[in-house]
């Protein structure tokens, strides 16, 4: 069962990539959290696809959808459902919460930081426990994963303790100016369609990662940590402590129930800001060089710059355009299939390449032929 639900839900993740430019990382995150019951942060520019990317995932993943975008004069209602009328009128102080947060299955608060104390001190019982509590309202929140987003990380430290419950934190820039066009052509095409709903597939792996063998990987997490830890970067207990969630949610989602120094690319994630998860790379690198995921390709490559996540996302990368080829090969197909090869070639040695890549780069040099 573990086998199938996790090739279920990397197939959602695939489909989910196909139309987001440089945002891939987003989606695979989403899903990384979504297993291990954790919650993200998504710091980035206006218009930069942070909702795009969200939306896109949850529609692959089914369930209940909740979107918000917070404000300095947002009222609790907005985001947690009006006070019901009827009820009050007997005293009694209820909250409905149809198709509001707390009945969400996955979530996305824009600017989360400028919520009012209200707002966030209700969060955290939301994020923390998945609980809502309001007047006589007490509610068991079925939320696998909440994802904020902010142009700028908060300065203040009074919300340094809300932030903390984001345990991933991921940092997007503009789209590079070399994917541009794949950019303008993917922004003519049409959302992705809803995929089955593979929530219970996202739970029974959630539950399979709370099983997963961590004997072996205890002792690299603590050292992996002190070397954060001794390079400047903060991490508190907590999120040392919650960083296994990921460790063995990288491990299910890639089909194991034994979790491998190849899942420690995810540490990275948990470090602050974008300079700290720069220096958390630097300090891991020779903890990262067998990092790789099937799954998770794209993830696992920007955390651990390894060799292996590196090879199978350059795999995954030509696979899918040797599948879009004509026959025979236009000119400007040709050029496409050139310049996959380059990158090849300039990422990994080929005494380094897996049988799988030196067999997909043999049928890209056959294509290239006029």
């Amino acid at each position: 069962m573990q086998g199938n639900d996790a090739a279920a839900v990397r197939a959602a993740v695939v489909a989910t990539r196909d139309g987001l430019v440089d945002r891939e990382l987003i989606a695979e995150v989403v899903v990384l959290c979504a297993v291990a019951g954790e919650h993200l942060l998504v710091v980035g520019a206006p218009g930069t696809a942070k909702s795009e990317a969200v939306r896109r995932t949850a529609a692959q993943l089914g369930g209940r959808y909740f979107e918000y975008v917070l404000g300095r004069f947002t009222e609790p209602n907005e985001i947690f459902g009006p006070v019901d009328l009827r009820r009050l009128r007997d005293g009694v102080v209820e909250i409905e919460t149809a198709g509001m947060l707390p009945e969400a299955d996955v979530a996305f608060l824009d600017e989360v930081f400028l919520g009012s104390t209200a707002i966030l001190n209700t969060l955290l019982g939301v994020l923390n426990e998945r609980v809502f509590r309001r007047g006589g309202t007490n509610v068991t929140c079925p939320l696998r994963v909440c994802v904020g987003a902010t142009n700028t990380l908060p300065e203040d430290p009074a919300l340094a303790a809300f932030a903390d419950r984001f345990l991933a934190r991921l940092f997007v820039a503009p789209v590079a100016d070399a994917r541009l066009e794949e950019l303008l052509e993917t922004g003519w095409r049409s959302a992705a369609t809803a995929g089955n709903d593979l929530l219970p597939a996202v739970d029974r792996l959630a539950r399979q990662a709370r099983d997963v063998d961590m004997t072996a990987m205890v002792p690299l997490v603590a050292t992996a940590i002190r070397r954060m830890r001794n390079a400047g970067i903060t991490i508190t207990d907590r999120r040392a402590v919650r960083a296994q969630r990921l460790v063995a949610a990288a491990a299910v989602l890639d089909g194991r129930t034994v979790a491998t120094p190849s899942d420690l690319w995810v540490l990275p994630i948990v470090a602050p800001t974008a300079d700290t998860q720069a220096l958390a790379k630097d300090a891991l690198a020779d903890m990262l060089t067998s990092a790789g995921n099937d799954g998770l390709v794209y993830a696992a490559e920007e955390f651990s710059d390894g060799v292996q996540a590196r090879d199978r996302r350059l795999a995954e990368t030509a696979e899918k355009l040797l599948a879009t080829l004509g026959d025979p090969t236009s000119q400007d197909e040709r050029l496409r299939v050139e310049a996959t090869l380059r990158e090849i070639d300039a990422s990994i040695a080929s005494t380094d390449m897996s049988e799988q890549l030196k067999g997909v780069r043999a049928r890209l040099i056959l294509a290239a032929r006029p």
